[in-house]
């Protein structure tokens, strides 16, 4: 197919490819803003890009929406689609521009940043300000669906005027949008918060917006989460630490992200003295490294910490576990020679690649480089530390695309996006090349000419967030976790209480004894609620305790989303279970 470049040429690109997915949602952002402006004349638009699955705009009404409006608009933007007006590109002086919109503050201000002439796409009646790439017709968008409104401020920032967010996603075929509509209906059963609720494993309060409550099952399951983290750590040489939740502006200065990062801090006086609660934990390791004196024999030394950290995100950021306001990362960080980069960041991406195979999730990463500014050290140094990271991938046969200016403030990362179960991607894990905040801290070991020489750091977090990584395999798993990660792993129920709650009940101490997570629904209810009741918990193993089981010392088992039943000597099913366990079987 065939596109207008940002540079006005026309272009053959791959139909099927991400870049053509792209420029369609784009250009029907544009087909969206179109329709409103027939439909609403007093509208004013901000921006309307193309994301992951499709595409939203921002927009400034005069009158409140609402969804069932969405259906009218729809209807306006196939009627427009039909007449397959051509998408025309013009290049305009800046100070015409300013003059073309000046009835849209939105736009006035966006142009304002530009130091270029600006470029502008016309549709019909319809022109916005733009950059492309576009299709060349109107007629190519066919085959769309406007999916909600949302609120967002204006250029994400919560001092500026709300405005209307739509979003909507637009395919190639009718088969493409259909299946991407009926993908959506099946992510809105695995929203983790509303399995978090009836699996009860973790609850939100207005009481504390954004600051997650875990429940007696959500909190097993992270505990075996951590468990399996510290198993994987300990084998890759790694040293547990705790460092405090709140610590003086003193440190945050040196570290810099007093300067950088002061406006997602939560600050406090104690005594009279500035403190913040820490946004990360790298300060805190550091301090730990400076607490004795180190070798050149002793590094790689690697810090591993599970460190609670708060950041301030505006209130309509908010989403379930996916954006909190206080979370736990599985931190570790890493202190080198130079000489031994290389090979500690490969150690890094198989520690990653044998957590993620247990979850069953592919990834891709970006190289995310220098920010264009506010970023600390000389550039020199990030030359070399962005070539370190893109050689390593190389090394390891992993293929990486490069993120421009999307790289920590104080060096630059790889960052891992991991697809999930529903093709959704998340980003998790990163690795992070710090050779500045060793030096501002005069962090040091002796060399083996007996000299000074200030180590480099590796900031990394494999699951990133543990709250986001739950939200994440909640959904991944529609909530029917692994034996190994569930909160709880066998539901035992008797068939007669009178009859066969005495073998029950001997089954319960046996497992318990065993380290199964067992539980006995002896209710009294007829069996077939107390199964269903089972299967809506998605427990993984359901025993059904009869005649035949009590007299021949048996159990018959059935696993949820099975149907068959199977009845096997006690010592057979439990060593079933021991071996799911301990083979994190998915």
């Amino acid at each position: 197919m065939k596109i207008q470049q940002h540079d006005g040429s026309i272009v053959e690109i791959e139909k099927n490819s991400k870049e053509a997915f792209e420029v369609l949602n784009h250009s029907t952002s544009h087909l969206l803003a179109e329709a409103i402006q027939e439909l609403y004349p007093d509208a004013l638009f901000g921006f309307g890009p193309a994301i992951d699955e499709g595409f939203y705009y921002d927009i400034d009404f005069k009158e409140p929406i609402t969804e069932d409006d969405l259906v009218k608009i729809e209807k306006k933007m196939h009627e427009l689609s039909s007449k397959d007006e051509r998408i025309v590109r013009e290049v305009l002086p800046k100070e015409e521009a300013l003059k073309r919109f000046a009835s849209n503050p939105y736009k006035v201000e966006l142009i304002k940043d530009i130091d270029e002439d600006i470029t502008i796409f016309t549709q019909g009646k319809f022109t916005d300000l733009c950059r492309g790439p576009h299709l060349l017709t109107t007629g190519q968008i066919k085959y769309f669906k406007l999916l909600n409104l949302a609120g967002a401020y204006w250029r994400g920032d919560s001092k500026n005027k709300m405005l209307v967010r739509i979003y909507g996603t637009s395919w190639f075929t009718a088969a493409d949008l259909e299946k991407h509509l009926q993908d959506l209906e099946e992510r809105k059963k695995r929203d983790h918060r509303v399995l978090g609720r009836q699996l009860g494993l973790f609850m939100l309060s207005e009481y504390g917006p954004g600051f997650p409550f875990w429940l007696p099952n959500g909190m097993t399951m992270l505990e075996e989460l951590k468990k399996y983290w510290r198993e994987v750590h300990t084998r890759y040489g790694y040293q547990f630490i705790n460092t405090p939740i709140i610590l003086s502006r003193e440190l945050w200065e040196t570290s810099g992200h007093w300067d950088h990062y002061q406006e997602n801090m939560y600050t406090t006086k104690i005594d009279d003295r500035d403190f913040a609660i820490k946004p990360m934990n790298c300060p805190g390791s550091i301090l730990v490294y400076k607490n004795q004196l180190h070798s050149y024999k002793d590094l790689p030394l690697r810090y591993a910490e599970l460190g609670l950290v708060h950041r301030h995100e505006a209130s309509g950021a908010l989403n379930g576990l996916f954006r909190v306001r206080s979370f736990t990362q599985d931190d570790a960080h890493t202190y080198v020679r130079e000489d031994q980069i290389e090979d500690e960041i490969v150690s890094i991406l198989k520690l990653y690649d044998e957590i993620y195979n247990v979850f069953g999730l592919d990834y891709r990463i970006e190289l995310s480089t220098r920010p264009e500014e506010g970023y600390i050290g000389d550039i020199n140094i990030w030359n070399r530390s962005e070539a370190i990271l893109a050689d390593v991938c190389q090394r390891s046969g992993k293929e990486f695309k490069i993120n421009p200016g999307d790289g920590a403030f104080y060096g630059p990362k790889l960052d891992f996006k991991l697809k999930d179960s529903m093709g959704r991607t998340w980003q998790c894990g990163t690795v992070q090349l710090d050779m500045n905040l060793p030096g501002r801290f005069d962090c040091f070991y002796i060399d083996k000419d007996g000299e000074k020489k200030t180590p480099i750091m590796i900031h990394r977090a494999c699951l990133g967030s543990i709250e986001r990584f739950t939200g994440m395999i909640i959904e991944n798993y529609a909530g029917a976790f692994p034996t190994w990660l569930a909160p709880v792993q066998v539901m035992l129920l008797p068939v007669n209480n009178e009859f066969h709650l005495e073998y029950t009940d001997e089954l319960y101490r046996l497992m318990q004894s065993k380290g199964i997570r067992v539980e006995k629904d002896d209710a009294n209810e007829k069996l077939g609620y107390r199964l269903r009741n089972t299967q809506v918990r998605k427990i993984p193993y359901t025993i059904v305790i009869g005649d035949n089981e009590r007299d021949n010392k048996t159990v018959t088992y059935r696993k949820h989303g099975q149907k068959d039943q199977i009845t096997v000597p006690v010592d057979e099913f439990l060593e079933i279970v021991r071996k799911e366990v301990e083979s994190k079987a998915r």
